[in-house]
């Protein structure tokens, strides 16, 4: 038996990881990678094995760093099946038919420009088509149930959890024998916050031998979320009041959803405008509401409070869906509105135009409500940028930038450690974390072997 890392190995993008047992090769996750160097990184050469080799692939969830080199996997000839929950498979549809049409566009895109120059340009091919989505979703099959065993090969015995992450997301146990040697694997994907909105809190895990765990807030502590959300209202009214725009970056998948069900809940409260405008401008986010509604199986008690008075969580008087593409170039001269869009680090989608309309503003107000990888325009503008460049333009940064922290997905560093001990866990690899706050929360752990994996290195379970 044994363990090698090819993704998120001291970085918070491109999770991916192998196991080997009783003759099988089995993937925890194959995501994308997001910042800096990631056309090489998400290259068919750096996948660090043969796609054709592998057998079987869990997914942790639909995040795009988690799921979406699964069609280049495929393209470059797995044939697997793809395990995950029923949420999962529905949302990473989603995820991923967007992601190939976005390569499509931009490799159509890039050649276009390289044709009207003198000298012969070699042709940008996108990473995958939406053929290749296609063929790689005709691999996934759902695990029905939380918590309960599923053999997948002989001495290979799978187990998701709930990690309370986004919607439908999982921790995933492995129930390892070969030779008559046992090992218990865990898998935390990426931990979620108790006590938030929507979603369920984080299953209890069980006790273990290895544990392969998030770092990604590994080194601080989360703001309380009451915090979080009066904040959120406050920079909301004192924008629109000078009759400025809201940008905020969202991420299609979870946050947009709850960001939406606290401005319902404001507006209800009478802490935000009764006729405060409000436009979910990403197409992924609102066909990903509608995936929401669908599985209120995965809700907590405070939200189906609000489905049994007969109230939509997720709608306010003034919200409005903008699909088309006019529709949403037509923002470009409202005044006073919250414009939500993707994507959630600014490496692309809608949000990029906002910005570029927008950005240079004093009026303008910017709220980031999660984590922006290091390479990301997020990340340059949180880190305080005068100057960014948006679609070739140099655009002054003059808006006023809120970072609220308290509304991240993933578990704080507190919560993480809490996780962490339930599991007993004798040996732990620590991945998907910049590696500074690695190290930080290495310091914090006790009683377990803490490893740090570099990229395509190999470990004896």
């Amino acid at each position: 038996m044994q363990i090698s890392f090819h993704g998120a190995a001291r970085n918070v993008t491109g999770s991916c990881h192998l196991i080997e047992c009783n003759g099988k090769r089995l993937l925890l996750d194959c995501g994308i990678y997001q910042g800096r160097h990631e056309p090489e990184e998400n290259s068919a050469e750096h996948f660090g094995f043969d796609p054709a080799s592998i057998d079987f692939l869990v997914l942790s969830h639909a995040h795009l760093d988690h799921c979406g080199r699964i069609p280049l996997l495929v393209k470059q000839g797995f044939k697997g099946r793809i395990l995950c929950s029923s949420a999962t498979r529905e949302l990473a549809k989603l995820v991923l038919l967007d992601a190939a049409h976005i390569q499509e566009e931009d490799a159509k895109y890039q050649n276009y420009k390289a044709s009207k120059r003198k000298k012969r340009a070699q042709i940008v091919e996108p990473l995958y088509t939406t053929v290749d989505v296609l063929a790689a979703l005709d691999l996934f099959v759902e695990i029905a149930r939380w918590e309960k065993p599923h053999e997948v090969a002989s001495g290979i015995s799978v187990t998701l959890y709930d990690a309370g992450h986004i919607l439908g997301s999982a921790c995933i146990l492995l129930d390892l024998e070969e030779n008559g040697k046992r090992q218990r694997v865990l898998f935390s994907g990426d931990l979620g916050t108790s006590g938030r909105a929507i979603l369920t809190d984080p299953a209890l895990p069980p006790e273990v031998d290895t544990v392969i765990m998030e770092s990604t807030y590994g080194d601080r502590l989360h703001r309380p979320l009451a915090d979080s959300i009066e904040e959120l209202y406050k920079v909301i009214k004192s924008t629109i009041a000078i009759q400025g725009n809201v940008l905020i970056p969202s991420f299609a998948l979870e946050r947009s959803q709850e960001i939406l069900y606290y401005l319902r809940e404001g507006v209800d409260a009478g802490k935000l405008p009764q006729n405060l405008r409000v436009y979910l401008d990403s197409p992924m986010a609102i066909s990903a509401t509608e995936i929401f509604r669908k599985h209120q199986e995965c809700f907590d008690q405070e939200t189906w409070k609000v489905l049994m008075s007969g109230r939509d969580p997720f709608a306010l008087p003034g919200l409005v869906f903008t699909q088309g593409s006019a529709e949403s170039m037509a923002l470009k001269n409202m005044e006073g509105v919250v414009i939500m869009a993707g994507s959630g680090m600014a490496t692309g989608g809608r949000i990029l135009h906002h910005l570029r309309n927008h950005l240079w503003k004093k009026e303008t107000g910017v709220i980031f409500v999660g984590f922006a990888a290091l390479g990301t325009l997020a990340r340059a503008i949180i880190d305080g940028a005068e100057e960014v460049r948006v679609f070739q333009e140099e655009i002054a940064v003059n808006a006023k930038i809120h970072t609220i922290n308290g509304f991240s997905a993933h578990a704080d560093q507190q919560g993480l450690l809490d996780w962490h001990k339930k599991t007993r866990a004798k040996r732990t690899f620590l991945v998907h974390g910049e590696e500074g706050v690695m190290r930080d929360f290495a310091s914090q752990l006790t009683g377990t072997e803490v490893i740090m994996p570099e990229l395509h290195s190999v470990y004896t379970l």
